[in-house]
C-alpha cells in the first residue's frame, strides 16, 4: 500500500450522472478534471434509468446523438396510468420542442459508460474507480481537496474546486458541515424485475388500485417494477412473507400473474429508501455541491436525473473559464446555486403536493378508487397532457451547453 498525492483543477466525488455530465463537460472545455468513483464499475441494478429529452438535447448539444441513441434503449412517447380497470392518458411528449421527444429507457450503467468513454477523449480528463472519497482537505476555512483510498493506498487529490457529486447519502456534504432542510417523504419504493411478454402492453404506466401503487417501466424483454409502500413499513410487508407480496402484485396486474414466481427471494427485491431533502447553502469555499448531494429528489415523475444533469450544465457553463484560468470565486458558486435553486424549489414542491395530496391518499383507501379530477381532465383533453409531459421531460429550466471545447 502506498500513498499518492495529486493535483488538478477540479475533483469531482462521484460517477454518477451529475458527477460524469459535470467531468465530461469541464474536460471538453480544457479543465483538468478528475471524477472518484467509489464502486469499481457502474453496474448497479435499480438506479434512474430515465434519460429525458432535455438531457437528450444535451447530448445532441455535443454532437453525440446519432452514437448515443445506438445503444439499447426503449423510447416513450407517452405516459399513462391504470385507476382500477380505467386506463388514462397522462403526458404526451410528441409535441416537446425537442429533437427527441421520447423518454429514453436505457440501463444507467450504460449511460455512466458512454459519458465516460466520450469523457476519456479529452486529455483532461481522468477517472478513478475504485476510489472512495474518506474526507475533505481544509485549509484555513478553504475547502482545496479530497482524501480518499482505493487499492493502491490513501490518495490526496488537491483541487482549485471540489464538486460533490455523490448522492443523497453524500459525504461530501456531511464532511463540510452543510446544513440540510429535510422536506418529508411518506413513502417508499421496493424495485424488482419481471418479465416481459410480447403480448403484454408496450406503454410504461401506473398502477393504482385500493391501498396499493405500482411503477411498470418497460424494459424491452423485462418490467421494471416500482411498489410504493408506506414509509418505513418495508420490515412489516417483508414479514407477512414473498408470497404474500407475490399475491399482492399479481391482484395489482393480472397479467402479471403467472409470472412473480420469478421473485424467488426478497434479495430481487431492492428498498429504496425515499428521501427529499435539500441544502440551504451548496457551497462553501472550494466546494459546490450538485445533483442529489445538493436536493435528493422524490421518484415523483421521475425527473431527478434530469435535475442532476441540468446542475452539472449549470455548473460547467459558470465554472469552466474561471476554473481554466485560476480565478475561481465563492461568487461564481453561488452563481451555480441561484440559477438553479429555482427549478429545484419548484419540482420539489409539485413532487410533494403529488405525494401529500395524492400518493398518501391512495395508499392509505380502503374502499374503490376513482382517478383524482386532475387526472380526468388530462384523460378528457389531450392539449393539457402537453404540461405534464413539459415538466417531466423538459422540467422547469432546461440547461444548454454554453461552453465552447477547447483548442
Amino acid at each position: 500500500m502506498s500513498s499518492e498525492t495529486i493535483a488538478v483543477r477540479c475533483c469531482i466525488v462521484g460517477g454518477g450522472p451529475a458527477g460524469m455530465m459535470a467531468g465530461l463537460l469541464l474536460a471538453r472545455a480544457g479543465v483538468e478534471t478528475l471524477v472518484l468513483e467509489k464502486h469499481g464499475d457502474f453496474l448497479r441494478d435499480f438506479r434512474g434509468d430515465t434519460i429525458h429529452p432535455s438531457t437528450l438535447e444535451v447530448i445532441h448539444e455535443l454532437g453525440l446523438l446519432d452514437e448515443f441513441l445506438k445503444l439499447p434503449h426503449q423510447e416513450v412517447r407517452r405516459l399513462s396510468a391504470n385507476f382500477g380497470e380505467a386506463q388514462l392518458p397522462i403526458a404526451d411528449f410528441t409535441h416537446l420542442p425537442t429533437r427527441c421527444k421520447f423518454l429514453a429507457f436505457m440501463p444507467q450503467w450504460d449511460f455512466l459508460t458512454f459519458l465516460a468513454g466520450q469523457a476519456a477523449r479529452y486529455p483532461s480528463f481522468a477517472l478513478r474507480m475504485p476510489a472512495e472519497a474518506t474526507g475533505l482537505i481544509e485549509e484555513a476555512g478553504r475547502i482545496v481537496g479530497v482524501a480518499a483510498r482505493s487499492p493502491a493506498g490513501a490518495l490526496a487529490v488537491r483541487a482549485d474546486l471540489v464538486i460533490g457529486a455523490d448522492g443523497r447519502h453524500s459525504l461530501v456534504r456531511r464532511a463540510a458541515g452543510l446544513a440540510v432542510e429535510d422536506l418529508g417523504a411518506p413513502m417508499d419504493v421496493l424495485w424488482f424485475r419481471i418479465s416481459k411478454r410480447a403480448s403484454d402492453a408496450e406503454e410504461s404506466m401506473g398502477r393504482f388500485a385500493v391501498g396499493n401503487i405500482l411503477v411498470l417501466i418497460n424494459r424491452g424483454d423485462y418490467w421494471q417494477c416500482g411498489y410504493v409502500i408506506p414509509k418505513d413499513s418495508g420490515a412489516e410487508l417483508r414479514a407477512r412473507g414473498l408470497a404474500a407480496f407475490r399475491d399482492s402484485v399479481a391482484r395489482l396486474v393480472p397479467f402479471l400473474a403467472d409470472r412473480v414466481g420469478e421473485l424467488q427471494d426478497w434479495e430481487q427485491v431492492k428498498l429504496l429508501t425515499v428521501r427529499v431533502d435539500r441544502l440551504t447553502r451548496w457551497h462553501r469555499p472550494g466546494l459546490l455541491c450538485i445533483g442529489d448531494a445538493a436536493h435528493a429528489m422524490s421518484p415523483v415523475g421521475g425527473v431527478g436525473i434530469n435535475l442532476a444533469i441540468q446542475d452539472a450544465v449549470a455548473a460547467a457553463n459558470i465554472l469552466a473559464a474561471p476554473l481554466r484560468a485560476g480565478t475561481l470565486t465563492p461568487a461564481q458558486l453561488q452563481r451555480v446555486q441561484r440559477r438553479r435553486m429555482f427549478p429545484t424549489r419548484l419540482t420539489q414542491r409539485l413532487q410533494l403536493l403529488v405525494q401529500n395530496r395524492v400518493i398518501t391518499r391512495l395508499l392509505a383507501r380502503a374502499e374503490p378508487l376513482a382517478p383524482p379530477l386532475p387526472v380526468r381532465l388530462l384523460a378528457r383533453c389531450p392539449l393539457l397532457r402537453r404540461l405534464p409531459a413539459r415538466l417531466i421531460g423538459l422540467g422547469v429550466r432546461p440547461e444548454h451547453v454554453r461552453t465552447p471545447p477547447a483548442r
